[in-house]
């Protein structure tokens, strides 16, 4: 097993301990595709002193390494993390099926542990919001490409299922996403209509939205969670400095920002 939940509380402290530009950055608007430029920015973040003194710490909590000992280093490039997007659950024209929320950044320990380092934009620039554990982010990207080639990751976050997409088809990459749609895969159209079926009365702006269920936070605790982490709430879900709490699909986001990562399927 390889949770995240169990890092929650440690990820909290840790986002809390970098920059303190970053602890007081507000969330903005993610741009919609990565630059080189985005990607060098995203990189000098992940590698700055703070972010390996945090992430020492951070591979220490099990006491599996010592901070001392930890010596993090981040291996290869960025990569871009795409999630559903609700304009395509809404159904607004042009909108693809996936939007850009943050880029990830791989770290290694001394002894082999791995963590994905979540850099936003935000007010300040580029900046690490949260540490999680594992690789999925890496993984995915690399399934994906040789599933698909040209075609775009994503993740549906509500259920923690990972696709890829060109075209008219949206191919499953985890053993959640196969469960959605089938092992062969299914055309856009068809996806789109099991995720209007699934979250479209619980888009932002909607009822369900505003009552504060979406994803967990109400719109105003959105900017409050991106001064922090908020404790228990799981900061190894959805990174708040991405603004993506506002932006969360629906209940199933909630729970998604609290489930564990786990040893899961990979369909080749």
């Amino acid at each position: 097993m390889n949770p995240r939940l169990a890092a929650a509380v440690v990820a909290a402290t840790a986002a809390l301990a970098l920059a303190p530009t970053q602890a007081g950055a507000a969330p903005v608007p993610q741009p919609q595709s990565v630059t080189d430029e985005s990607r060098a920015a995203a990189a000098r973040a992940a590698a700055s002193p703070d972010t390996l003194a945090t992430l020492s710490r951070f591979f220490a909590r099990e006491g599996k390494v010592s901070a001392a000992s930890a010596r993090p280093r981040i291996e290869g490039g960025a990569v871009a993390v795409n999630h559903l997007s609700p304009d395509f659950v809404a159904g607004k024209a042009g909108a693809g099926v996936a939007r850009l929320e943050f880029l990830a950044s791989q770290a290694v320990s001394s002894d082999g542990q791995r963590a994905a380092l979540w850099t936003a934009k935000t007010e300040a620039g580029w900046q690490v919001v949260n540490i999680a554990t594992g690789d999925d982010e890496f993984r995915y990207t690399r399934l994906g490409a040789a599933k698909l080639p040209g075609g775009t990751v994503f993740r549906e976050p509500q259920i923690d299922a990972w696709y890829v997409a060109l075209g008219d088809r949206v191919l499953p990459l985890d053993e959640d996403a196969e469960t959605a749609v089938g092992a062969q895969g299914t055309g856009l159209a068809a996806y789109r209509a099991r995720v209007v079926k699934a979250y479209g009365d619980k888009l932002p702006g909607s009822a369900y939205a505003k009552s504060g269920k979406a994803g967990g936070f109400a719109p105003t605790e959105a900017a409050a969670t991106a001064s922090g982490p908020a404790t228990g709430s799981g900061s190894a879900g959805t990174p708040a400095a991405a603004g993506a709490a506002a932006l969360a699909l629906g209940a199933a986001g909630a729970l998604a920002v609290r489930r564990s990562r786990r040893q899961r399927v990979v369909r080749a």
